[in-house]
């Protein structure tokens, strides 16, 4: 229990201050931004109580948002995000999920991982958008934004999992 809060805090320092310092300043052609702080609400444990749940999602949410100056932007979105996680999960697992395990590879299958990752950043980065822009005066550039942003968000998170031997170590015991 307390090494999985410890690998909590540090997914969260670690994750927000590769947010903050490097991922804000990348912009491909001023469309796509990798936005790799979801990671964190992504890999809390499947039996997460969902008040916790939304607590988290709301406080990644609102310390990026503190240090990109982007007031509510972000909360709201990882607080969406993290109120559409479970039923997500239920919906790619298919079956009664371990509750201390955190979503991986391992648990979902490949596939399914990368499905339920583009899910949470489709709707992460849909709300996320829409709440920026507050209009829909130019849809093709909101649209353009959000693929990109969400295929970016996607291949890194995917890529950072395959990296990760503690998730993998963890299915084997």
């Amino acid at each position: 229990m307390i090494n999985n809060v410890l690998k909590g805090f540090i997914y969260f320092i670690v994750l927000v201050l590769i947010q903050v310092w490097i991922l804000n300043n990348i912009h491909f052609f001023r469309i796509a931004i990798p936005f790799l702080y979801i990671y964190f609400i992504l890999k809390l444990p499947a039996g997460i109580s969902r008040t916790s749940l939304l607590l988290l999602s709301f406080l990644i949410g609102i310390v990026i948002d503190i240090f990109s100056n982007t007031p509510g932007l972000h909360a709201s979105a990882c607080t969406f995000a993290g109120f559409c996680r479970q039923p997500l999960i239920h919906l790619f697992v298919g079956r009664d999920v371990i509750p201390d395990l955190p979503p991986s590879y391992r648990m979902f299958g490949v596939g399914g991982f990368i499905n339920y990752t583009l899910a949470i950043v489709i709707l992460h980065h849909t709300v996320l958008y829409l709440v920026e822009s507050f209009t829909l005066f130019d849809p093709v550039f909101l649209v353009l934004r959000i693929v990109g942003s969400v295929l970016l968000t996607t291949l890194l998170i995917c890529t950072i999992e395959a990296f990760n031997l503690d998730t993998q170590k963890s299915g084997e015991k």
